[in-house]
């Protein structure tokens, strides 16, 4: 019998250093496999972008019949596209054992969150306003204009912090890294995944 794998969003204000975390725990060696959600999209591919790797992109018509069928997790309208979370397929990989990561905002998390209530949620914070601004700068990426609405939308991302299960503030990235995987460690050892995989050994042991 497969165990099930476990559902997890991360979460964070841009620059907080989600994606680089995420990329760490995926190249770390595990008892079990680990995947980031493929999101649906109506944008066009950008250079370099693959079908299925980055995206899985779609018509806005298609996209539009998915949610009629309540085919999302979750969904948002993103200046003029659609993005989405496609439920079948997250369900399929947890029914294959695989431990399933996706990187959303809040509203995203509070959608997932009244379909699949035992999904696991963790916000990764900055450790303070400044060092967020430093590291957006040090993009050399973006304008003041953009640094600024960035800035602002950190402090609303921020301010849902205590929606979530864990926090994570990633001033050391090792020990954030640490942190991370001890969160997913720890929810691989519940009593219901513990049973699922052991239930012969437990079972032996109270006979």
């Amino acid at each position: 019998m497969t165990v099930p794998g476990n559902l997890f969003i991360l979460s964070a204000p841009s620059g907080a250093g989600k994606s680089s975390l995420i990329n760490a725990l995926l190249e770390q060696e595990s008892s079990r496999p680990m995947q980031v959600s493929v999101s649906h999209t109506t944008r066009d591919p950008r250079p370099g972008e693959q079908e299925g790797e980055h995206y899985h992109f779609v018509s806005v018509a298609t996209f539009k019949e998915q949610i009629t069928h309540n085919a999302f997790y979750e969904y948002a309208e993103v200046f003029e596209n659609y993005y989405g979370t496609s439920e079948a397929a997250i369900d399929d990989q947890l029914s294959q054992g695989v431990d399933v990561f996706l990187d959303i905002d809040w509203q995203g998390a509070q959608q997932v969150r009244l379909k699949k209530p035992s999904v696991t949620t963790v916000f990764i914070s900055p450790p303070s306003k400044q060092a967020l601004e430093n590291r957006l700068r040090g993009r050399r990426q973006d304008s003041e204009k953009v640094i600024a609405s960035r800035m602002a939308k950190a402090q609303d991302e921020c301010s849902h912090f205590n929606e979530f299960d864990y926090i994570i503030i990633n001033d050391d990235f090792k020990q954030a890294l640490a942190d991370l995987t001890t969160i997913v460690n720890n929810q691989r050892l519940t009593r219901n995944q513990q049973v699922a995989q052991h239930t012969v050994l437990l079972n032996e042991l109270i006979c």
